[in-house]
């Protein structure tokens, strides 16, 4: 499970320094994506195949679907850490992401995110609010 917020800085190449807590379920692979909220999504390629399998159930009439689909997986970048656990993050996801020197990598369980250091904690600012006042209804069991 990828959990916990941390602060690693890009390289002049762009490369991002994983995680120690992340590598070993990254270490085999991983797919970089666009995300939500532009933020880059990370997954293991286990995870991002078990993903990819829920969206083909999508139903090929749905225009929305089709929308998501095509700017999701356009994006989708295959990367292998290096031994230094450094991955290359693409120019076009750096761009998509606003991605510039300082970050924050979070972890959201199955998938951890990329954010722009200040983007991330304007969000989390924004959010917090909601978060408090989350209800039962919205993630059931959870409280």
């Amino acid at each position: 499970m990828l959990l916990g917020t941390h602060s690693p800085r890009l390289d002049e190449k762009g490369r991002l320094i994983l995680p120690a807590k992340y590598r070993d379920e990254l270490a085999e692979g991983l797919v970089l994506t666009r995300g939500q909220e532009r933020c880059l999504y990370v997954f293991s390629q286990k995870e991002f195949e078990r993903v990819h399998e829920q969206m083909r159930e999508a139903p090929i009439s749905s225009r929305q679907a089709r929308d998501y689909l095509r700017v999701f997986l356009s994006g989708a970048s295959d990367e292998v850490p290096d031994k230094q656990g450094r991955v290359t993050i693409p120019q076009n996801l750096r761009k998509y992401a606003g991605l510039e020197r300082d970050l924050a990598v979070i972890g959201v369980g199955t998938r951890a995110e990329i954010w722009d250091a200040a983007s991330w904690e304007e969000y989390l600012a924004e959010k917090e609010n909601a978060f408090s006042e989350t209800d039962d209804d919205a993630i059931p069991g959870i409280l």
